[in-house]
C-alpha cells in the first residue's frame, strides 16, 4: 500500500512535468514530424508508468487513461488534431485535465441532450454495481454462463461509473461541458451502432482520429472510394485488440494470449461484412430493431465470453479488482461512518 502511494506520487509528479513540457514546449514547434519526435521522451514515460504499481486498479487506470489515451491524445496534437487543439484556447489546467481524463468536449454544434431510454441514471449503476460485488461471493453457487453474464453488467457498469465520475469531476472544476461516456450500448441495433455510436464514445472518437481517418486516407490511394472505410475499420479494430492486449500485460505481467487481439479482430471483420450487406441491399431490407437489437448485443456478449474474459478469469484479474474495490470501500467506511449506510449497505 504504502508502496503505492509513493509510485502515485511519482507518477503523478511525471505526468504534471510531461504535460507541463507539451503545452509549454511542444506545442510552440511546427506541427508535423518534427513535433512528433519531440514528444518521444514523454511517450517513453508514458509506457512505464503502469509498471510502478503493484494495484492491479492503479496499474489498470494509469495504462488506460496515461500510456493509452493520454499518448494518443498527444500524438494528434502533433499534427494540430485532436481535443487538445480543437475547440477554445486551452489554459494550462485545463490542457491538463483533458489528456489525462477520458473525457470528450462537446463542441457548440454537438446535438443538445437526449435523456436514456431506460432509466439508468448514475445512482441505479451504483447500486446495481454494488449488487453485482455482492453477487461475486457467491460464484461457485452460479452456473458459469451466468456468472459471465454478469461479468458483462460488472465491466459495463464500472466503466460507465468511472467515466462518469470524471466528467463530473470536470464539469465541477473546470466548468467544462462534456458528452456522455456512452449511449446506452445495450440498444445497439448493430455492429456499427454498438462501435461507432454508443460504446464508449470518447474512446471510439480517439481510435477514429488515430487509426481510422489516416487509414482511409492511405486505403484510397490503392482502392476505390468507396471501399477505402473497409481496410481502415480492420486496421482499426487490429490497433484497439492491440493496445487491450497491453493494457491486460500491464496488469498480469505476463506474456499475452492474444485472445483480446482476436476478440477485436473478429469484431472488426463481422463489421466489414455488415457494412458490404448494407451496402449490397442499400435500405432495401432491414431487420426490425426487435430482433436485431438482441442478435447484436448477443453477438457481442457471446464472443466476450469466448475470447475477452477467459484470459482475465484465468489470471485471477477479477478476483484481484473485486477485491481492491472492497478494499477502498471498507477504507472509505471507516474514514468516513455516515458514507457506510447509505452508499455501502449491500456491499
Amino acid at each position: 500500500m504504502e508502496g503505492d502511494i509513493r509510485s502515485l506520487i511519482t507518477v503523478c509528479l511525471s505526468v504534471l512535468a510531461s504535460l507541463c513540457y507539451a503545452y509549454f514546449v511542444v506545442s510552440k514547434i511546427p506541427k508535423g514530424k518534427l513535433r512528433l519526435l519531440s514528444l518521444l521522451p514523454i511517450f517513453s514515460i508514458f509506457v512505464t508508468l503502469p509498471s510502478l504499481f503493484s494495484s492491479i486498479l492503479l496499474s489498470g487506470f494509469t495504462a488506460l487513461f496515461i500510456s493509452w489515451l493520454a499518448t494518443f491524445k498527444l500524438a494528434l496534437l502533433s499534427f494540430d488534431l485532436g481535443p487538445l487543439v480543437t475547440g477554445r484556447p486551452k489554459s494550462l489546467p485545463i490542457f491538463i485535465i483533458i489528456a489525462c481524463l477520458p473525457i470528450k468536449i462537446k463542441q457548440n454544434q454537438q446535438h443538445p441532450y437526449k435523456p436514456p431510454k431506460l432509466p439508468l441514471n448514475f445512482a441505479v449503476k451504483i447500486l446495481g454495481f454494488g449488487l453485482f460485488i455482492g453477487l461475486y461471493d457467491y460464484k461457485e453457487l452460479i452456473h458459469p454462463n451466468i456468472f459471465l453474464g454478469v461479468l458483462c453488467c460488472q465491466v459495463f457498469l464500472f466503466i460507465e461509473i468511472v467515466f462518469s465520475l470524471c466528467n463530473s469531476l470536470v464539469k465541477s472544476m473546470a466548468g467544462l461541458e462534456v458528452e456522455q461516456p456512452s449511449d446506452e450500448p445495450y440498444l445497439s441495433t448493430s455492429l456499427q451502432d454498438f462501435w461507432g455510436r454508443r460504446w464508449n464514445l470518447m474512446v471510439t472518437n480517439l481510435l477514429r482520429q488515430t487509426v481510422y481517418k489516416p487509414m482511409k486516407s492511405a486505403a484510397e490511394k490503392v482502392v476505390s472510394r468507396q471501399l477505402s472505410p473497409l481496410p481502415a475499420v480492420v486496421a482499426t479494430f487490429v490497433v484497439s485488440g492491440l493496445v487491450h492486449e497491453l493494457l491486460f500485460y500491464y496488469v498480469i505481467r505476463a506474456s499475452p494470449s492474444w485472445e483480446m487481439t482476436c476478440f477485436f479482430v473478429l469484431h472488426g471483420l463481422c463489421l466489414v461484412v455488415e457494412i458490404g450487406l448494407k451496402s449490397l441491399f442499400s435500405g432495401r431490407w432491414r431487420l426490425h430493431w426487435a430482433v436485431s437489437a438482441p442478435l447484436t448485443v448477443g453477438f457481442v456478449v457471446v464472443t466476450s465470453f469466448w475470447l475477452f474474459f477467459p484470459p482475465l478469469i484465468r489470471a485471477g484479474v477479477i478476483d484481484r479488482v473485486v477485491g481492491e474495490i472492497k478494499f477502498f470501500f471498507e477504507l472509505v467506511r471507516e474514514k468516513i461512518p455516515p458514507f457506510n449506510a447509505t452508499m455501502l449497505k449491500n456491499l
